[in-house]
């Protein structure tokens, strides 16, 4: 099991949480199963922005992000050189520390 440490978010884990999860588990995956409600507008099937994270360490353990993703990644609120779909980037074997960002592109979940 690797462990996976999320940051706090004001809304969908404020406290932030650390857990582990199994490799080859996409990031999405195991943030749902540990009862953080990250968007997944799309079904975890790499058409949208909505499960968008920033990996702050254990980036490198990852699979690069295949091209489908980069395209979508293009569209994401608040990308960064660290940012991946959560619905895409597997866990490894790497402690990853994962931030939630702010906003999603789906305006309608905003909260200001």
């Amino acid at each position: 099991m690797t462990q996976v440490v999320v940051l706090p978010h004001p809304t969908l884990c404020p406290e932030g949480t650390v857990f582990d999860a199994k490799p080859g588990t996409s990031i999405c995956q195991a943030l749902l199963e540990n009862d953080i409600e990250i968007e997944h507008a799309c079904e975890m099937s790499c058409a949208c922005t909505t499960c968008h994270v920033l990996i702050r360490e254990g980036f490198n353990s990852l699979e690069p992000a295949e091209e489908m993703e980069e395209d979508q990644l293009d569209k994401a609120w608040g990308l960064e050189p660290c940012s991946r779909l959560s619905c895409q980037a597997l866990v490894a074997d790497t402690e990853l520390v994962v931030e939630l960002p702010k906003y999603t592109i789906n305006h309608a979940r905003e909260h200001h």
